[in-house]
């Protein structure tokens, strides 16, 4: 049996049925920014303030606040803690890890010549999304693995699914993938597996299967770990015209790198079963960029109010997959360690179209003493799709998107007070869940704490912020379809340097 690594490009036709979905375009759609420590300590609501480079990503006109050139740069410690509850067992597991979430910079030029007084070209970075992230669920459930291949082999033929005389095993799972699909794949997996057979296995044209296991209830783990991040890179071109009004203009790039790694494990069948344990491993690999645009405006009122308007385009990510898949159980094929993470299935490039977003902001400026802060973000996720439109699954889960999801609204309130050289902060951040039927994702609340000390030119920044959100999350996509709730709780301390010269 060879052992090396082996690829194939599958085409869209054979549309890797458990990445491509409505959970995909969610978690790009989600830009979770976290900034520096000034922005994270007013829980990001800066759409009318400006003069942060966090700022950014809410409203490009807040480049043209600066009066001086600016640089800075942020270091953040993530906690993130998930409880899982499944069929009344409970699981909790904690993830903590430091990264630098922001660096970025400011150049301002003036005129005294011009109506457009103030002139800013900046350049920022950001994390949008960290993946970092890891799920333990256990449980005694009534739907076992078995039911998952049983879901995608009933109605295939099994005379296709048989290898050829003399052929690999993982030759065979590769080549069905490439010209059969993803279904096809999956019931072959199951077959040779040791989890299903046909009813009757002499008829090549065979469509009915039934399970290898018994059981009334089985136990069952499954722990997912994913790593990565969704960056954005924002070049930026803003200007103040007279004394009040500053607009701005934004690109966005994004690049995307995501990994996915799940275990199953599943045992406490019956005594008489054949198969008394299985294991179900996945992996998941999707890299690719993103590109929006964003325009905003601010206009200072008088020297206590300020307004801001913002729209960030439909974001459109170029997104690539690579998978791999492991079986094990008593009944498997004595081959079938073959199929493993070296035999890869790729998969043609596809898009997400990320809905447009609106921001309005208002600000209240007292004087040297301090101010108060409100955005408001509507974002309607119905608009989401997956492309090319035409192809099958895309066109089903554009579908179910339409249907499923609504619009979403936020809010954030954030103040500042000053006393002297110190500055002292607070916030609060609400998001309406995605879903029309908000049983499948909570709405997202979060607060936050922020001190500031500076000193001369420069400024030292410290930040705690902190939100929670329900989400209800399937281990399958198919058969085993009774979801986890799992309450996600993140807990960021951040700390940021600034300085003007």
């Amino acid at each position: 049996m060879k052992n090396y690594i082996t690829f194939v490009l599958v085409g869209l036709v054979c549309t890797f049925v458990s990445a491509q979905n409505i959970n995909d375009v969610l978690q790009y759609s989600k830009e979770n920014i976290q900034g520096t420590a000034r922005f994270q300590g007013m829980s990001g609501a800066f759409g009318a303030l400006g003069g942060d480079m966090s700022a950014l990503n809410v409203n490009p006109a807040s480049a043209a606040v600066f009066n001086n050139h600016q640089f800075s740069a942020t270091l953040s410690n993530y906690h993130k803690k998930n409880n899982a509850d499944y069929f009344s067992r409970n699981s909790k597991i904690n993830r903590n890890f430091i990264e630098i979430n922001q660096v970025g910079g400011v150049l301002v030029f003036k005129s005294n010549n011009s109506d457009w007084g103030k002139i800013a070209i900046a350049a920022n970075y950001d994390i949008v999304q960290n993946f970092d992230d890891k799920i333990s669920i256990s449980g005694i459930s009534n739907q076992g693995i078995d039911q998952y291949f049983l879901g995608y082999a009933q109605g295939i033929p099994f005379g296709p699914l048989l290898r050829k005389d003399g052929e690999y095993l993982e030759d065979a799972y590769i080549d069905i993938g490439e010209k059969l699909g993803f279904s096809n794949q999956q019931a072959f997996l199951g077959y040779y597996g040791g989890l299903i057979d046909p009813v009757d296995p002499d008829n090549d044209d065979n469509i009915d299967y039934v399970s290898n296991a018994n059981y009334s209830s089985v136990a069952q783990n499954f722990s997912q770990n994913t790593t990565g991040y969704n960056n954005k890179f924002i070049l930026n071109f803003a200007s103040q015209y007279q004394d009040n009004i500053y607009v701005g203009a934004s690109l966005n790039i994004h690049n995307v790198n995501y990994e996915k790694y799940t275990e199953f494990t599943e045992t406490g069948y019956d005594t008489n079963s054949p198969i008394q344990r299985t294991t179900f491993d996945n992996f998941l690999h999707t890299e690719g960029n993103g590109i929006s645009f964003t325009l905003g405006a601010i206009a200072k009122l008088n020297d206590a109010f300020r307004i801001g308007g913002s729209y960030q385009s439909p974001t459109l990510y170029q997104l690539t997959d690579d998978t791999s898949q492991k079986i094990s159980s008593d009944l498997a094929d004595d081959d079938i360690n073959f199929i493993n993470f070296n035999v890869v299935n790729l998969y043609e490039k596809y898009t997400i179209k990320t809905p447009g977003k609106l921001t309005g902001s208002l600000a209240i400026i007292f004087g040297k003493d301090g101010l108060l802060s409100f955005d408001y973000g509507y974002q309607d996720m119905s608009k989401a799709e997956l492309r090319p439109t035409n192809d099958v699954h895309f066109s089903k889960t554009n579908t179910e998107i339409a249907n499923s999801l609504g619009t979403v609204s936020s809010y954030r309130i954030g103040g500042e007070y000053r006393i002297e050289a110190v500055s002292l902060r607070g916030g609060y951040r609400y998001e309406q869940s995605p879903y029309a039927n908000e049983n499948t994702t909570g709405d997202l609340n979060g607060y936050s704490l922020g001190f500031g000390y500076s000193f001369g030119p420069s400024r030292i920044d410290l930040a705690f912020n902190r939100s929670e959100q329900d989400i209800n999350k399937q281990l399958f996509d198919v058969g085993v379809t009774t979801p986890a709730t799992i309450n996600k709780i993140n807990n960021n301390i951040t700390i940021g340097y600034t300085t003007n010269f």
